[in-house]
């Protein structure tokens, strides 16, 4: 799971999608029994990396960037 480095929230985040993207922008997320976390965005699914969350994730709660570690 995803941890906020300033509030501490896991898994509490909302992606950043670019300008130019045409599709919906809505995604969805799913926690499965062993805690992985898979994002779907349209048709592609996908389990994200500590990168990507850094490169594309804000927290919903505190509404920072850059900021995800993983819990421990």
């Amino acid at each position: 799971m995803f941890i906020c480095k300033h509030c501490k929230s896991k898994d509490k985040f909302e992606l950043m999608f670019s300008p130019d993207y045409k599709g919906e922008r809505t995604f969805t997320k799913k926690i499965d029994k062993n805690g992985n976390l898979t994002i779907t965005v349209g048709d592609y699914s996908f389990t994200p990396s500590l990168e990507f969350m850094n490169a594309h994730a804000v927290c919903s709660f505190c509404s920072h960037i850059n900021i995800w570690g993983l819990e421990k």
